[in-house]
């Protein structure tokens, strides 16, 4: 998910280059709504993992 905002920040960034202002604010839109939810997703899967007390295998 992560790589996909990236890819919608580089289209972002692209199309502000060449001048295509509407490409580029819905492009960042996505991008900044997917990067949100990765980082939700991110520290819920952190904090169940500390609620769990998972540890990673040791090697």
């Amino acid at each position: 998910m992560l790589g996909w905002a990236l890819t919608f920040f580089i289209v972002a960034l692209i199309a502000a280059v060449f001048g295509f202002s509407g490409i580029a604010s819905a492009a960042a839109g996505i991008a900044q709504v997917l990067f949100v939810v990765f980082l939700v997703l991110f520290v819920a899967s952190l904090v169940v993992a500390l609620v769990r007390g998972y540890r990673p295998p040791s090697p």
